[in-house]
């Protein structure tokens, strides 16, 4: 039956992927695709071969330590980026997330060992939150892992680079590897279709100049043609990189589709974003320092859950309306 699943889900997922890759319920249905055909494979090798069992059991036991050594990569990695980045708040929260990893299990104990019904009820909802994010943060990681890796068809008309910080009015290590997809993107279409290439991005407190007009200037630099070059410098948030972009494509006579590039962290959202705004596009990912992408990742769902929480307060009720049973009937019982 499982196996069965996995089939349907599996066909399911095609279905929706060449519908529109942009969308977040396909990670969900790749992932549950992924889950019962890992249960059905495992429940066949149980039946040829029952040793197998075992096995299963092991990596069940394993979960713990796994935890374990997860957490310390987190916190490792977390003072990795403070050595790297700063100790801003968007680079912390591989440590935060490290340190929950161990803290979070460890409270719900204490909770439970104190008998009170209302302290193990908190516990349980401790326990429902973390494995409802926890599903949503796999779903939303395997698939911006996979949404990035795909090949897209699009022959665009514009290409958008997505812009972030500038130092000192020049372009850093992780805007360059964006400047340089776009360039690479340009390149694969036929010369005589060449996009208009369009980076995007605003100007900070911080900043000696708009990163659009930076970008720009690296591209022509590299030696993009300056009239396939068009600066969008007003945007300060992704959403804006793209709405205030097609506006700019449009004024240089660029109807069709585009190509939006950003870091591989960052393309999940983006996309997300591109077709809430009704935009014919597809995003593509340029590479990241390793050591940057825990933190970018989980920065990214925090933003995600962020644009989002109306459905995840909503998803998140049953839990609390469950916890309150369980907490009830505890009462009950010890009375």
């Amino acid at each position: 039956m499982s196996l069965f699943f996995a089939a349907a889900l599996g066909c399911s997922y095609v279905y929706l992927r060449r519908k529109d890759p942009r969308m977040l319920r396909n990670g969900l249905v790749l992932v549950a695709a992924c889950w019962f055909a890992a249960v059905g494979a495992l429940d066949v090798l149980s039946q040829w071969f029952p040793w197998t069992s075992w096995i299963t059991l092991a990596l069940f036991a394993l979960t713990p330590l796994a935890i374990v050594v997860l957490a310390g990569f987190l916190i490792s990695n977390g003072a990795t980026m403070m050595r790297h980045e700063g100790r801003s708040l968007g680079n912390l929260l591989s440590l935060i997330a490290g340190v929950a990893l161990l803290g979070l299990p460890a409270v719900a104990l204490l909770l439970v060992t104190t008998l009170n019904p209302v302290a193990i009820g908190m516990a349980a909802l401790l326990f429902f939150l973390c494995s409802y994010f926890g599903v949503v943060f796999v779903v939303f990681l395997a698939y911006a892992v996979v949404y990035g890796r795909m090949k897209h068809s699009t022959t665009p008309d514009a290409v958008v680079i997505l812009g972030s910080q500038i130092i000192n009015g020049k372009v850093p290590p992780l805007l360059r590897s964006r400047l340089d997809k776009g360039i690479e993107v340009y390149h694969a279409v036929p010369s005589a279709a060449a996009p208009l290439l369009i980076p995007s991005g605003g100007q900070g407190a911080d900043e000696a100049m708009p990163e659009g007009v930076a970008m720009a200037e690296y591209l022509v630099a590299a030696g993009i043609p300056g009239e396939h070059v068009a600066a969008e410098d007003q945007a300060v948030n992704t959403a804006q990189n793209l709405q205030l972009s097609t506006v700019v494509a449009r004024a240089h006579g660029r109807t069709g589709a585009m190509v939006v590039v950003t870091n591989n962290y960052h393309v999940l959202r983006a996309a997300l974003l591109s077709r809430k705004l009704g935009l014919d596009a597809q995003v593509v990912g340029s590479p990241t320092a390793r050591y940057f992408l825990p933190s970018a990742f989980l920065r990214e769902f925090v933003a995600i859950l962020q644009e989002h929480r109306k459905l995840h307060v909503f998803m998140c009720l049953p839990f609390l309306a469950l916890t309150g049973l369980l907490t009830a009937a505890i009462v009950l019982v010890s009375q």
